[in-house]
């Protein structure tokens, strides 16, 4: 989720069509993932008028920004283990 908001800011609808490249999620899911990031201060909010009608978007903060960063972080060590394991298991 914080990955597609990296970019820019966005609403519930077009971060699960962004997001569904990659996993599959529907909103009902999506709304509390994104309450959970936003009451851990990675997200912030704000709503904007579309058609009438007040839609909320979601935009990602330095917290969420500075998670990203920890994940890649922690997959380039997960990365490195599994580089070891298979060259050592190479002949």
């Amino acid at each position: 989720m914080l990955a597609s908001l990296r970019r820019e800011a966005s609403y519930g609808y077009r971060i699960v069509k962004a997001v569904s490249e990659c996993v599959e999620i529907s909103e009902s899911t999506l709304y509390p993932i994104l309450k959970r990031l936003e009451a851990g201060g990675m997200l912030t909010t704000y709503s904007r008028e579309h058609c009438g009608r007040l839609r909320k978007y979601y935009q990602i903060t330095g917290k969420g920004k500075a998670r990203i960063q920890s994940f890649l972080d922690e997959w380039a060590e997960i990365r490195r283990v599994c580089e070891y394991i298979i060259k050592e298991d190479a002949p």
